[in-house]
């Protein structure tokens, strides 16, 4: 849909004032009866954040861009870098490195561990496996120093890719989350971003290392102690957290009827009220919410006006199927609008964000998602802009 009035610079321009039509109501998703659905409170839970991972709209939020430690749950970012370089070619499963005695020395049996021996050989997938089902310290480490070379490197490549996906609060000062006197911190903003990188951009590897009950290791057995797999339908990780600077964290997720929820819970005092307050969240978010498809992946979404280009329009699209989330059992009112900076300047790429979907649902916050060019615009030619202008003036 193109817009008009070349002379605003931000461009807001409405597709819809009711999008109910465009939305099929699913069935309502069970629960286990023993977990009642609620919010946890303050105390069990000073930090609180729920989204839906497929549209990334926040359903609900306390202190989420407060700072804390997040001890253990930093590796998750550890994972996913590793994820990240497998995707790369940097990094494969049967890759064998070897416990170097400093680290061995270091790490052996200090907090959680894997019980890696003095001089293994140990594959990459060993260790992450160790690392993501019983939060291994010295697989970490391993894994680290056998990848990058050493931990400092590993750490600046784990900053790196923080900034890259948009964690702009949140700074890592090793591996696996040991106590640093504050070098690590995170917030629940950025552990929610981290977590919907990670389950979009890596959903195989996902499935493969994460929410894992058992690591069978060098003889020894250790089971996972995530407080919601195994407990709450669909339950599937991520990772807890918990030191005495820190106290106890837990970065959750779970997936029912194609609806992915992430959750945070930050500075619970106690293991057993992040275990509740993690059980009846996670609950409370599906019993309120359900995903509703807006558009399908190949959708013209609308347009933009483009100036000084070979067209004087280009189409907007989204990654993919445009889901969001909405109030369990409702039809609510749904307002939607284009919002970009224009008239666009050409050339314009193919695939370049140039766009926002502004998506209003009465009684949630607003959600934007980003829209890219469908097609490449070029610069018009002299004879086009010749065209442009006579078109212009005689309009």
């Amino acid at each position: 849909m193109p817009g008009t009035g070349a002379q605003l610079p931000n461009r807001m321009i409405s597709l819809a004032v009711l999008a109910t039509a465009l939305l099929t109501a699913p069935l309502g998703a069970q629960r286990p009866a023993t977990v009642t659905p609620a919010i946890p409170s303050e105390y069990a839970a000073p930090i609180a954040y729920l989204l839906d991972a497929g549209s990334g709209q926040v359903l609900y939020q306390r202190e989420i861009d407060r700072r804390f430690m997040p001890a253990s749950i930093t590796k998750v970012m550890t994972t996913f870098l590793a994820f990240e370089w497998m995707e790369e070619g940097r990094l494969f499963p049967q890759q064998v490195y070897s416990v170097r005695p400093e680290t061995f020395r270091t790490w052996h049996r200090k907090g959680s561990t894997m019980f890696l021996p003095a001089d293994a050989r140990v594959t990459v997938d060993d260790l992450l496996h160790g690392v993501t089902t019983v939060s291994a310290n010295d697989g970490a480490i391993v894994l680290a120093e056998g990848a990058a070379g050493s931990v400092e490197d590993w750490v600046a490549a784990m900053n790196a890719k923080a900034r890259e996906i948009g964690m702009a609060d949140s700074h890592f000062g090793n591996p696996n989350g040991w106590m640093d006197d504050g070098k690590t911190f995170v917030t629940a903003r950025d552990l929610g971003t981290l977590a919907q990188a990670m389950v979009t951009r890596h959903p195989s590897k996902y499935r493969h290392f994460v929410g894992v009950k058992e690591l069978s290791y060098n003889g020894i057995s250790q089971r996972n102690h995530d407080p919601i797999s195994g407990t709450v339908r669909g339950a599937d990780g991520i990772k807890t957290g918990y030191t005495n600077q820190a106290g106890f964290g837990f970065l959750g997720s779970a997936q029912r009827d194609g609806q992915r929820l992430v959750m945070v819970i930050g500075g619970s005092p106690g293991g057993r009220e992040r275990r509740d307050a993690s059980r009846q969240f996670i609950e409370w978010g599906f019993a309120n919410f359900e995903s509703r498809l807006l558009f399908p992946g190949s959708a013209r979404i609308g347009s933009a006006r483009v100036q000084q280009g070979g067209a004087d329009a280009v189409g907007l699209v989204a990654r993919g199927p445009l889901r969001i989330a909405v109030p369990r059992g409702e039809n609510p009112d749904i307002t939607l609008a284009l919002s970009y900076e224009g008239p666009l300047q050409a050339p314009i790429a193919k695939g370049e964000e140039v766009a926002e979907l502004v998506v209003s649902i009465a009684g949630m916050p607003e959600h934007r998602v980003p829209l890219y060019a469908s097609e490449e615009v070029l610069e018009a030619t002299l004879v086009q802009r010749v065209f442009n202008a006579l078109g212009s003036w005689v309009a």
